[in-house]
C-alpha cells in the first residue's frame, strides 16, 4: 500500500525527534489527534519500513554504520593521556591535541588562580572508559559483562551443599535412606 503524502512527511518529521506527535503535528494532522494518530502510524508496517529506508538514506549520508561506531570505541579505549602533555606535565596546546581528545571529552575546567598559587588550574573530564569497554564487549559479543547469578547453599553446619544429578531410581533411593535416618 503506498503511502499519502501525509504519511511520508510524517514518517521524515519523525526522524527529527523520534517523536511521534510532534511528528504529527509537524506533518499537519490536528493536535487533537496527534497522539493517536502519530501513535498508531508507528504500528503500521508501510509506515515502519518508510522510517528503516529514511534511516538508512540518513545513515549512508553521514557514513554512520556499525564499523564507524565501533573504530571509535576503539579509539576512545587507546586514549592516553601522555598523547596530551609535554615531557615537563603541562598540557600541550589543545590545537596539539590528536582529534580523538579534541572530540571526546566530557569538559575541562580551567580556573584562574590567585595568590602565591598563581596560574591557572586545568581539570580535564575523561570519557566513562569503563562503560567504554562495556559497549566494545557488547559489540563483539564478549561476555565477560554477562551478569551471572550465583547461588551457594549451605547445609546445617555450614558448609557448602553438594549437588548432584540423580536418577529417578537414584533419587528415590536417596530419599529412603534419608527419611530412613530421619527416623532413628
Amino acid at each position: 500500500m503506498a503511502l499519502t503524502d501525509k504519511q511520508d512527511m510524517f514518517c521524515r518529521e519523525y526522524l527529527i525527534d523520534l517523536n511521534a506527535t510532534q511528528a504529527a503535528i509537524r506533518a499537519g494532522y490536528s493536535e487533537k489527534t496527534a497522539r493517536a494518530l502519530g501513535s498508531e502510524n508507528l504500528t503500521k508496517p508501510d509506515i515502519q519500513n518508510r522510517i528503516a529506508e529514511l534511516k538508512a538514506v540518513r545513515n549512508e549520508e553521514v557514513s554512520i554504520n556499525a564499523a564507524y561506531v565501533l573504530r571509535r570505541l576503539v579509539e576512545i579505549d587507546q586514549m592516553d593521556v601522555l598523547d596530551i602533555l609535554l615531557a615537563n606535565g603541562e598540557l600541550k596546546p589543545i590545537k596539539d591535541w590528536p582529534k580523538t581528545w579534541r572530540t571526546t571529552l566530557t569538559g575541562m575546567d580551567v580556573t584562574e588562580m590567585a595568590g602565591d598559587a598563581a596560574g591557572l588550574l586545568k581539570k580535564i573530564k575523561w570519557p566513562d572508559k569503563v562503560k567504554n569497554l562495556e559497549l566494545l564487549g557488547k559489540h563483539v559479543n564478549v561476555m565477560a559483562f554477562k551478569e551471572q547469578a550465583t547461588h551457594e547453599h549451605t547445609g546445617k553446619n555450614g558448609g557448602p551443599i553438594e549437588v548432584a544429578t540423580l536418577t529417578k531410581d537414584e533419587y528415590k533411593a536417596a530419599r529412603r535412606e534419608m527419611l530412613e535416618d530421619d527416623d532413628c
